[in-house]
């Protein structure tokens, strides 16, 4: 190497930064004649060193080893800084995740040997084959109810058709229930009507439903059934918790629902 270029090479020099360092971005070197400078071998081979992953995977190998270091001594003052991460949108990008959980399910190893096998039926009144021998009367039915479920963005809605309801009809009317209560899994507010009032409270609920939404299920001998199987919505379906209730026959099975209606309507109901 002669000693001009020896002596371009130390002027445009880079020292090897500390890890965990950033470092500036090296000078595009070009000749008098505005001809782009090669890197040489050598300066390559630390451009490559230096590139934005390799420097973190330094940097992280720095942050360990000084770790070790420091175990069993003075702890230090403060912890070093980690690695710049990569921007997102950059192909480099990792999203920060938690760390993996240790130890063993407790569901065991061999859930995956399992056989997906047939549960027994939960539809009231199945036959052997699954499909009932004959179809139920209407007259099984003795009156409905009708649960109106709210959450903290709809009691107002809620509320005001609660009033429609009072003014209305000769309904009986539950609580208004702030959280969840019986099978119902969200707060919620109930009436119970008689047979002859379906025809008229089904559309008119359909028409004043307000978006919420709205279980009909009718009082049969089977409870279990009239909020499972039974059941008409409006506007849309939500779960109900009654796969505990026990069936007709069972021991503890609740009785037939009355209907007791507790309020006297003040307003004519539109026509």
């Amino acid at each position: 190497m002669s000693q001009h270029e020896h002596e371009h090479e130390q002027e445009h020099e880079h020292p090897l930064h500390t890890p965990g360092l950033d470092l500036p971005a090296a000078p595009t070197l070009v000749d008098h004649h505005g001809q782009v400078l090669r890197n040489s071998e050598e300066d390559q081979a630390w451009a490559d060193l230096l590139s934005p992953t390799r420097r973190r995977l330094i940097v992280n190998a720095g942050l360990a080893a000084g770790a070790l270091g420091l175990a069993g001594g003075a702890a230090p003052a403060a912890a070093a800084p980690a690695a710049t991460a990569a921007k997102l949108g950059d192909p480099g990008f990792r999203a920060i995740v938690p760390p993996r959980d240790t130890g063993h399910s407790p569901w065991g190893d061999a859930t995956a040997l399992e056989p997906g096998t047939r549960p027994a039926s939960v539809r009231p009144r199945d036959g052997a084959d699954g499909l009932p021998a004959a179809p139920r009367p209407y007259t099984d039915i003795y009156s409905y109810h009708a649960h109106v479920y709210f959450d903290e963005d709809t009691y107002l809605k809620a509320d005001r058709l609660r009033q429609w309801v009072i003014q209305r009809f000769p309904v009986e009317l539950g609580n208004w229930n702030l959280e969840p209560r019986g099978p119902h899994v969200t707060p919620s507010f109930y009436f119970g009507f008689t047979n002859d009032l379906l025809p008229v409270i089904v559309p008119w609920l359909q028409l004043n439903s307000l978006g919420l939404t709205i279980l009909l299920h009718p009082n049969s001998d089977d409870p279990r059934a009239d909020h499972l199987y039974y059941t008409l919505w409006v506007n849309r379906s939500q779960p109900v918790n009654a796969y505990g209730m026990k069936r007709p026959g069972e021991e503890g099975a609740p009785k037939i629902e009355k209907i007791l209606p507790n309020i006297v309507p003040s307003l004519a109901l539109e026509t």
